[in-house]
């Protein structure tokens, strides 16, 4: 643990981790408070389901091609337009009752509009930190955006059971706001320039690490999406129970990125993850009370924020630092993709089998997010001794002072 502590000693690291995890914290909000709202307004799960896949599929469309418009204009219009346009999508949704199909296209511009702090925070941190941190770094980073998974549920299901699902709503689109801002005015997000990337959009896909890490997190994220449908769907939205279990599982998660996050990354690191995540998954479908789900989903979690962490860095260390930016927005989009699928298609196995379709889903998709990097571990860099910082660009990258 004492390299966790030396990198949040080192200037601005934790500033810039708490800033962009505030940004992000409606992640772990909106969904739930989402799926919530709708099934109370047309009780159906499946046109929840049906407005979260809207939402999570124009977040996919606009990853890459918002993460490269920070090349050309700059990190900061881009997010200050995204975040404006976002946040009067999310108040919209929130305060108006409308039929599903209106709710859809809601979904699908607050999705359109998503800022893209995540591919920024990433392409910021090698210019932070030594090549020797940058590894623990992304360890770091996916083990600290767990607490977006636990706190988030816990807030989102304590005010949307006690208060209402239109103040669940607005409040993570208030942390939104406020995360937003605070990201948005670091000197860190001001002093780091993407260099405007020569390649056509969509060539960095090419690149088969790339490629890897966007399938796999596809299948991670929709397992992980059909799990929260299929929880709620359990436990209903008249309790705690839901919540709080999604906050156990995000807890494994973030054990198991701290206490991984040390090993070497070799060409089984994802494929060996992923099998955590897929046995914990096939061990919660055989009883679906609170305290087997508690202990499987707990097993489940401490295979993701590892899985994400040898995502990000066998991206980081396979790209041009030009090409850093669009490459992350892509595996963005691989797991948007997924929540979208996942979740649509736990809604639909649930209204047609009860809430085992659910599992059923997440068992699926991570099956096949454990076979996919074990078929292409050629795929897959040999990052044990090597330095996990972007390959650099021919021309020198501005950095301001």
């Amino acid at each position: 643990m004492s390299g966790y502590r030396d990198l949040l000693r080192t200037r601005g690291v934790a500033r810039i981790i708490g800033a962009q995890l505030t940004a992000r914290l409606p992640s772990g909000m909106l969904s739930l408070a989402f799926l919530l709202h709708i099934e109370r307004i047309h009780d159906s799960y499946a046109a929840a389901g049906l407005v979260l896949a809207a939402t999570s599929v124009g977040q996919a469309v606009a990853g890459p091609l918002t993460s490269r418009w920070m090349g050309r204009w700059g990190m900061r219009p881009v997010l200050i337009l995204t975040l404006s346009i976002c946040t009067a999508a999310i108040i919209a949704v929130a305060l108006l009752t409308l039929p599903v199909w209106a709710y859809m296209l809601l979904g699908l511009t607050a999705g359109l509009s998503t800022p893209p702090i995540q591919p920024a925070v990433r392409t910021i941190y090698p210019k932070m930190v030594t090549s020797r941190q940058l590894t623990p770094l992304f360890s770091l980073d996916a083990s600290a955006q767990e607490l977006i998974w636990v706190s988030g549920p816990v807030i989102t299901t304590f005010v949307a059971t006690q208060v209402s699902t239109v103040a669940a709503i607005l409040l993570a689109g208030a942390f939104l706001v406020g995360g937003g801002v605070w990201f948005i005015a670091s000197p860190e997000v001001g002093r780091v320039r993407i260099p405007r990337s020569k390649r056509s959009f969509g060539v960095v896909l090419r690149n088969r690490p790339v490629l890897l890490a966007t399938i796999t997190g596809f299948l991670l994220v929709g397992s992980c999406a059909a799990v929260e449908v299929g929880v709620i769907a359990v436990f209903g939205d008249h309790g705690a129970e839901a919540g709080i279990l999604l906050a156990i599982w995000a807890l494994g998660s973030l054990a198991g990125g701290l206490g991984f996050g040390h090993l070497p990354i070799g060409p089984w690191a994802l494929a060996r993850r992923m099998l955590i995540v897929f046995v914990g998954l096939a061990l919660a479908a055989f009883g679906l009370n609170f305290w087997w789900l508690a202990v499987t989903l707990l097993i489940a979690g401490a295979g993701i924020a590892p899985a994400l962490a040898v995502m990000f860095a066998i991206v980081s260390a396979s790209v041009k630092f030009s090409d850093t930016a669009e490459a992350y927005g892509w595996v963005g989009t691989g797991q948007l993709i997924g929540a979208a699928l996942g979740s649509a298609v736990a809604g639909f196995l649930i209204d047609d089998l009860g809430a085992i379709g659910g599992f059923y889903a997440a068992i699926a998709f991570a099956a096949v997010g454990m076979l996919v990097p074990t078929i292409f571990r050629a795929w897959h860099p040999d990052l044990r001794g090597r330095d996990a910082s972007p390959l650099p660009d021919t021309e020198p990258v501005q950095v301001v002072s």
